[in-house]
């Protein structure tokens, strides 16, 4: 038999053991409910970095110059002998308005113009004689030289009562008939000037103009001309951003060619340059964090100890969707959606819809 002292001291021992497990079970128990849950992430594999992907713009090809045409007087327009789609030659009638009106008032300002006259001639014999002042010989000389002017300015109008084209070219549209009324400035046809080149203009993003130069050769792609592209030059980049906008607008001079024709709709692509960016990778926009000029931040993934590690880059700017980092070597997964929520050292899952989660490997 124990001794009453053993068995004192086994049980003690025994009430020792069991609330040692206890304290150490609640422990863990504690422990394991402060610890925060894995941050749910999405990662990419950095790439070496590709050709710059090109700028691509849509536009309609025009000749450089096209002349919106119209009468510079009113008038009821008794001719218009041209239809869209026809070739003009140089000095060709066009249109002309009813010669009535500006006939009448060359008329009147010849008669003006020849009453002035006389009334000179008389007075010049008469201030000679002493019978009038020098004062009104000479008011009425002010008198002939505004009847001249006004003769000049009948004759220019009558002139203008006849529209005529001023290159030889295409009608590209008409807005008026024959029979209308027409007012000063009002356009009645479109003509192109066929010795102007063929030229595409196209907007391209601000962002992008710094790419572009003059002379650049570009590719021109016609939906009229399928599986073909043209090579064009750029001979113009704008100097002002469009208000709403902030586009830039290209034009492009395509070399003479037969066939093509004002309004066809055309697909330019200028190359960017590939020297600045040969050593950048190219990641997701939203892998990159707090970017001030050329320095930015992504968050590494380290698979060893399944966390984001603050890492800085240097930024080379955005290229579409996509951005140009460098100082992460190919092959280091970068967190692309929960970058923003992530802080360094912060154990991550990555979720990849190709592959199960990188925390329950």
């Amino acid at each position: 038999m124990f001794k009453p002292e053993l068995r004192r001291s086994r049980h003690f021992l025994l009430a020792s053991a069991a609330l040692g497990l206890l304290l150490s079970a609640c422990s863990a128990a504690k422990t394991e409910k402060s610890s925060p849950p894995d941050l749910s992430v999405e990662a990419t594999t950095v790439q070496p970095a590709a050709s710059p992907s090109p700028i691509v713009a849509s536009g309609a090809l025009r000749r450089r110059r096209e002349m919106a045409l119209a009468f510079r007087i009113p008038g009821v327009m008794t001719k218009l002998l041209v239809d869209e789609g026809d070739t003009l030659k140089k000095g060709q009638l066009i249109a002309s308005l009813d010669p009535t009106d500006v006939a009448a008032r060359l008329a009147r300002a010849d008669a003006d113009l020849d009453r002035a006259q006389r009334d000179a001639d008389r007075l010049k014999g008469l201030v000679d004689r002493g019978a009038i002042s020098r004062q009104q010989y000479e008011a009425q000389q002010t008198a002939l030289a505004g009847a001249r002017a006004a003769r000049q300015s009948a004759a220019f109008d009558r002139r203008w009562a006849d529209l005529v084209a001023p290159a030889s070219g295409q009608v590209l549209s008409r807005t008026a008939q024959q029979g209308e009324i027409v007012q000063p400035g009002q356009i009645v046809l479109t003509l192109s000037d066929n010795d102007s080149p063929m030229v595409v203009r196209v907007a391209v993003a601000d962002r992008d103009v710094f790419n572009v130069k003059l002379g650049q050769t570009v590719k021109v792609r016609l939906s009229a001309l399928p599986g073909q592209s043209l090579e064009a030059r750029v001979s113009r980049i704008g100097q002002q951003a469009g208000a709403a906008s902030g586009a830039v607008e290209i034009e492009a001079t395509l070399p003479p060619k037969s066939g093509l024709r004002s309004g066809m709709i055309a697909e330019v692509e200028i190359a960017r340059p590939a020297t600045t960016l040969s050593a950048y990778s190219r990641i997701p926009a939203e892998a990159v964090l707090e970017v001030s000029g050329d320095h930015g931040f992504v968050m590494a993934y380290d698979p060893a100890t399944r966390t984001a590690r603050r890492t800085p880059v240097q930024f080379g700017g955005f290229d579409g969707d996509e951005a140009l980092i460098r100082g992460v070597a190919p092959g280091v997964r970068l967190i692309t959606a929960g970058a923003g929520y992530a802080t360094d050292g912060q154990r991550v899952t990555v979720n990849d819809p190709a592959r199960p989660a990188e925390a329950t490997r």
